[in-house]
């Protein structure tokens, strides 16, 4: 390669490539040297709100107001509150939304332990029913069958 030609393309680092705090350098002394213009400086501020999730577990009141019909009062008054929670969000006032959301929440675990409570104890009942009847009702089929 030509000496006069690597000169000429490595300029006054001779031998030397530039490094990126070199080239950070040029860069920033260029950039200020554009800020030195008469031109007005215009600023921008955009206020950014952070989104906070708020769950209305309207879903879930509305599956306790179907579906645990033995404690149905609860999961309307869970379902009222989700339905308030939602409201207060779509406002835009979280705090309140947060408020009707946990209560509403409260209820719904209070109605899904109580029907789970109803299931549990009426299948209790009924194995222990059907333990004490299954021998009876095994005799009375043997009896008629004439074994």
């Amino acid at each position: 390669m030509n000496r006069s030609f690597q000169t000429f393309v490595s300029g006054a680092h001779t031998g030397v490539p530039p490094t990126y705090e070199m080239l950070k350098e040029e860069h920033e002394v260029s950039v200020l040297g554009a800020l030195r213009s008469s031109a007005p400086v215009t600023t921008t501020v955009i206020n950014i709100h952070s989104d906070t999730s708020v769950p209305d577990h309207i879903v879930w009141s509305l599956f306790n107001t179907l579906f645990t019909y033995w404690c149905c009062c609860l999961g309307f008054v869970a379902f009222a509150y989700s339905v308030k929670s939602r409201d207060r969000k779509m406002e835009g006032d979280v705090t309140g939304a947060q408020s009707y959301a946990s209560t509403a929440k409260c209820l719904n675990i209070a109605a899904l332990v109580m029907g789970l409570l109803v299931i549990i104890t009426f299948f209790i009942i009924s194995c222990l029913w059907l333990t004490d009847l299954f021998p009876h009702i095994l005799a009375i089929i043997m009896s008629s069958r004439d074994y």
